[in-house]
């Protein structure tokens, strides 16, 4: 038996990440799904089923369809493994933005009073 996967390897792919935003929007049937990829319906399936060990979806039968539902309480994960990177990118674009600030204001060029011309006689 696996081991069940984590969730960042299910936003390590940039398919799975997509899937994920439809999914956070509406619930789909795996056609539906299928339909916004230019991938084969089985590479599709492999994907879900990745999303689903992580946690992320879980999939429903209704009649002869399977609808595939967003459970993304599990990105929580990501979002408290990269707040300490935000916070410390935060403080240096800060930085940057007053950096750079202070800089333009050195730089500018200061205007010359404008001199009127007289008119000859």
């Amino acid at each position: 038996m696996q081991a069940r996967r984590d969730v960042f390897q299910a936003i390590a792919d940039p398919i799975r990440r997509d899937i994920i935003g439809l999914l956070a929007h509406q619930t789909l049937n795996l056609n539906s799904i299928a339909e916004n990829f230019s991938v084969s319906r089985p590479a599709i399936s492999q994907h879900i089923k990745v999303l689903t060990e992580c946690g992320l979806i879980i999939i429903r039968q209704q009649g002869r369809e399977r609808y595939c539902e967003a459970k993304l309480a599990q990105l929580g994960q990501v979002a408290s493994w990269i707040e300490p990177y935000r916070k410390e990118w935060e403080h240096q674009f800060t930085a940057l933005g007053q950096l750079l600030g202070q800089l333009q204001s050195k730089t500018k060029p200061k205007t010359k009073p404008k001199t009127q011309k007289r008119k000859r006689p």
